[in-house]
């Protein structure tokens, strides 16, 4: 199937005054050769016969140029896509109907029906698909993100002051434009300061790193496959617009020797501090996700064990967790075992419980240094460890530890609570020295 524009008038060489109509041909080898009369008019020597467009050196109105060339563009794919749609059921006049059902779609919307915006429709995919609350809230951030990209484009492109964005017309070119406004939109937060009061976020804007750009777009990609599978377009713009595969580093932990000499810190002088250490050593020993942590209660302790759905996962396939406590674990749901209220220990906000943590960690002296993978330039940065440690380490140094020690990934998935085969999980599989020997001997 091809699809071209031409038109079947020329012009003497000074003529800027004479139109032609642009025609749109449909071929589909020898099933199908059929032309159909356009809105589109335009003088023949503005013509590029072989771009189908307005020349790009031609002397003329650049309003004409974009206009014209857009609607072309966009003439183009929704022929395309309608023919997939019907190419079953095509016959001599489907091109003259098709254009009549693009120029006016509103003949073909059921009566009192209205076509559903780019935001409701996104909505609607939020409501209707599974999803647990904390990529709920991350598909939001990228929804708003989207839409004060449509407010972009109309306050900065030439001639776009009408933009609306369309999961019918989306190509690969708008999500190549989109990419690099996602990538910079923290820049357009201070020059352009009436879009973020329009549709602002709670945080200042920051620069987003190469890994954080594809977690974007995976989620927009993810809302384009729902609308096509659900007969909302026919479009599908990440066919021709693939997406990169995330990279990260080698997952940084603390020996258990480190974690001891945490434990042993004299925190006296800090006796609040020496609170958030003991549930950092209480989550190391656990082993589950920060979120998962907060959301435990005294009554989460269920025959010697903590017991949790994690929250990431719940909304899929609900998986249990249950992680035995061992002697630490006990010790400390003991020293706190008069705090009051239905938390399992007294928790702070994640924020404040992060710089907590890096603050016994410098007290400590854990302050080996480290190399780690920037997420904004991609390359290899060093730092003290106590400058990258966080809650998730926590959940890192359970899940290093305890894969050094036993080596095998479906015994600490069902105590970390990952997925079986989760991309996740293997990013903790560190080979260190100690396994490297271990399979050396196997040669011996």
């Amino acid at each position: 199937m091809k699809v071209t524009f031409i038109i079947k008038k020329s012009a003497k060489r000074y003529d800027t005054e004479s139109t032609a109509t642009i025609y749109l041909r449909l071929r589909d080898g020898r099933r199908l050769d059929s032309v159909a009369q356009t809105k589109l008019t335009i003088n023949p020597n503005l013509w590029d016969e072989k771009n189908e467009c307005v020349k790009s050196k031609a002397i003329c109105d650049p309003k004409l140029r974009t206009e014209t060339n857009e609607e072309l563009r966009k003439l183009k794919g929704f022929i395309e896509r309608e023919y997939e749609r019907d190419k079953d059921n095509l016959d001599r006049d489907w091109l003259k109907a098709i254009l009549v059902r693009y120029y006016h779609p509103e003949k073909f919307t059921p009566e009192g029906e209205k076509k559903q915006t780019f935001e409701q429709m996104f909505d609607e995919f939020l409501e209707k698909r599974r999803l647990s609350e904390v990529r709920k809230k991350n598909f939001k951030v990228v929804k708003r993100s989207m839409l004060r990209y449509e407010l972009y484009v109309k306050k900065t492109k030439r001639n776009r002051k009408d933009f609306v964005l369309d999961v019918n017309e989306v190509t690969r070119e708008t999500l190549a434009d989109m990419w690099d406004f996602f990538e910079n939109e923290y820049k357009y937060f201070e020059k352009y300061p009436q879009i973020y009061e329009n549709i602002p976020e709670k945080r200042t804007p920051q620069p987003r790193g190469k890994n954080t750009l594809i977690d974007c777009f995976s989620r927009i990609r993810t809302f384009f496959l729902w609308c096509y599978e659900n007969g909302k377009t026919t479009n599908r713009p990440f066919d021709k617009f693939p997406i990169e595969e995330c990279l990260y580093g080698t997952p940084v932990y603390i020996s258990l020797d480190e974690r001891e000499q945490i434990w042993n810190a004299n925190l006296s002088a800090r006796p609040q501090l020496a609170i958030q250490r003991d549930i950092f050593i209480f989550q190391s020993v656990i082993g589950c996700r920060v979120s998962d942590l907060y959301r435990m209660t005294k009554q989460s302790i269920v025959n010697g064990a903590i017991e949790y759905i994690p929250k990431k996962t719940k909304e899929g396939r609900p998986l249990t967790v249950r992680v035995p406590l061992n002697e630490r674990a006990k010790e400390i749901l003991k020293r706190y075992e008069d705090f009051e209220g239905p938390d399992l220990l007294p928790f702070i906000s994640e924020q404040k419980y992060n710089k907590a943590i890096k603050e016994f960690f410098k007290l400590a002296g854990i302050d080996r240094i480290v190399t780690t993978l920037d997420p904004l330039t991609r390359e290899e940065v060093k730092h003290p460890i106590y400058e990258v440690a966080s809650s998730h380490m926590a959940r890192r140094t359970f899940i290093g530890n305890i894969y050094r020690k036993v080596k095998d990934p479906n015994l600490v998935s069902a105590l970390s609570g990952h997925k079986e085969g989760s991309k996740a999980f293997q990013r903790y599989r560190d080979i260190d020295e100690e396994m490297k020997r271990d399979l050396v001997k196997l040669l011996d």
